[in-house]
């Protein structure tokens, strides 16, 4: 275990972590100020040397130290997890606006400890009642080029994130509502320090910015990118958060803040966009049932369709259950193969039969029928990487049917949040506006986002209809993977990453770090990345992981060394007592008491 935690330290710590940590806001006076900044700055210390933040009463971890804190602050005050996660989700928007916010959506999986019982909210965008199988093609049939149609308001789905925060604050909160904003609107209004990692992620889509006025004015001003440690208010968004505070989300489904966000979309100078008030007005959050695959003698429970991640995620673990993983270690060739093939082979399915199963007939039992999964099993008992992988015959829960492999491109954006509470409660929640920056549109003060390219721009293959094609009111697919791990009928873990299609493989090489190899969740966060979707292998550049691109050459693989910032946030539940960890990759922090 000492070796291992030496090749994960090989990360190293983000810029912005100890830059974040001293930016943090004091919640009233000097004394707090100081306790607040020496909190941060040792959960930041203990991170970058793969021990977890421990705690006895609550935990959370969240994607910036401002957005950690503001959900600590009413966790302090007898809050529970979900009223945690209004004032996380705010701070957010403001402090992370690339990655998600207002104008986005967001799956949530909570266990609630009164009851007893685990269920999901489903906060997806939904493509507008005017949308059509070809709307991302071409007058001639061809599918746009992806990140021509990313800008503007053709990709903008109905947001799900206004509804879902105040379903779940409905449901399962404590602390009065207006009070959630109160830290998101000071930042807004005093400002707050640019970070390492925003002000890179405004300087790599600076061009993309500059297309629409208000989203240039802001993040560009005089024509520059912002630089890291420029103090940024936005008065705007403190105007929306007051009205939502208020007015609670009828201000987005059916007031003055939809009606400009309809006229943004449709009026937007680069495609347009199809949204209308119709679309805001009919929108609903999903309560569904959790999806759950056993393995190790746990559950692994999360979303799922429209997400999925759930189902890939425990289609991978259940093709794997049959071998001993524990016995090969993390970094044997060997183990990555069976896991990379493994990953194949779900993702095979996931290609061909994953989507919005409100709108086609989906195999979701089939999927993880384990006689199934033992029998794809078979096909890992080889030496070598599989030479080809395609889709198994699932039965299906219902109505057969026939549908084609897509395409769909995921880019990797989006945050993640776990939360424990005094009272027991958990959640674990993944939130997205999809790409940096979603579709680049700025409407009072945060951005709208760019979902409706998470959907096939293909329509049919050879004939064959795409399950995810586009569909008036259909949620598109994700792969966001929000997990709470349960063990005799209480959870052990919550854990979820942003990143694009490899949250997939994020959170099962997480999982398995811990379930098979027994690290702790900071090294677990920490672990180099391998990951394979559809058969080359992307290995983290500068890690260990280096280390196994021959050995996997040698087994058939094509190896590629390739950046990837995953943002995996975990919180174990042990003894009576909670572990944290947050990646290092970004500037995401652990707090807990």
């Amino acid at each position: 275990m000492r070796l291992l935690t030496v090749l994960c330290l090989c990360l190293a710590l983000p810029v912005a972590a100890q830059q974040a940590a001293d930016a943090v806001a004091p919640e009233a006076g000097g004394a707090a100020a100081q306790a607040t900044s020496t909190q941060v700055a040792e959960a930041q210390r203990r991170k970058a040397a793969g021990i977890p933040v421990e705690a006895g009463e609550w935990m959370i971890v969240a994607a910036h130290p401002l957005a950690a804190e503001a959900g600590a602050r009413m966790l302090r005050e007898g809050g529970t997890a979900a009223d945690a996660l209004v004032a996380v989700q705010l701070v957010l928007g403001l402090v992370e606006p690339q990655s998600s916010g207002l104008g986005g959506g967001a799956f949530l999986v909570w266990w609630d400890a009164a009851s007893g019982a685990l269920t999901t909210l489903d906060g997806r965008e939904t493509a507008p009642l005017m949308a059509s199988p070809r709307m991302f093609q071409t007058k001639d049939g061809a599918p746009m080029a992806f990140m021509d149609a990313v800008p503007g308001g053709l990709s903008v789905g109905t947001p799900g994130t206004p509804a879902l925060l105040h379903a779940a604050h409905r449901r399962w909160g404590r602390l009065a509502w207006a009070p959630l904003f109160d830290d998101a609107i000071r930042l807004a209004e005093d400002g707050f320090d640019v970070s390492e990692r925003m002000a890179a992620s405004i300087a790599g889509k600076a061009t993309a910015l500059a297309m629409f006025p208000d989203t240039a004015a802001y993040f560009l001003p005089g024509g520059a990118p912002l630089p890291a440690g420029a103090r940024l208010r936005n008065p705007a968004y403190a105007d929306t958060l007051r009205a939502f505070a208020a007015e609670g989300p009828d201000v987005f489904y059916t007031g003055r803040i939809g009606r400009a966000i309809v006229a943004a979309v449709q009026g937007a100078r680069v495609n347009p966009g199809l949204l209308s008030e119709v679309d805001l007005a009919i929108y609903r959050v999903r309560e569904r049932p959790a999806i759950c695959a056993p393995y190790r003698g746990h559950k692994i429970c999360g979303m799922g369709p429209p997400s999925s991640g759930a189902l890939t995620v425990g289609q991978t673990l259940g093709l794997l259950s049959g071998f001993d993983l524990g016995a090969l270690g993390p970094m044997d060739a060997e183990a990555r193969r069976l896991i990379g093939d493994a990953a194949r082979l779900a993702f095979a399915d996931r290609g061909r039969y994953m989507a919005d199963s409100d709108y086609v007939p989906m195999p979701t039992r089939g999927l993880l029928d384990l006689g199934y999964l033992a029998g794809r099993a078979d096909l890992l008992r080889g030496d070598d990487a599989l030479p080809e992988v395609a889709p198994g015959r699932p039965e299906f829960d219902h109505a057969a049917a026939e549908w084609s492999a897509d395409g769909t491109v995921e880019l990797p954006s989006t945050s993640h949040i776990s939360i424990v509470d005094r009272y027991g409660n958990a959640l674990s929640m993944t939130t997205t506006i999809e790409s940096g920056f979603g579709s680049r549109l700025m409407v009072g003060g945060f951005l709208l986002n760019n979902e409706l390219t998470d959907f096939s721009f293909r329509s049919h293959e050879d004939g064959v209809p795409v399950a995810n094609r586009v569909e008036p009111g259909k949620r598109p697919r994700s792969s966001m993977a929000p997990t709470i791990v349960m063990r005799d009928g209480s959870p052990v873990l919550l854990i979820g990453s942003p990143g694009g299609s490899r949250i997939i493989g994020y959170v099962t090489n997480a999982l398995i770090a811990i379930l098979d190899w027994g690290m702790n969740v900071q090294q677990a966060a920490m672990m180099p990345h391998m990951i394979n979707r559809w058969g080359a292998y992307d290995l983290e550049a500068g890690t260990a992981a280096e280390a196994l691109a021959e050995p996997l050459r040698t087994l058939g693989y094509e190896v590629k060394l390739q950046e990837m910032t995953s943002g995996l946030h975990a919180v174990a539940l042990r003894d009576g007592l909670l572990f944290g960890g947050a990646d290092p990759r970004r500037e995401g922090v652990a707090l807990g008491e």
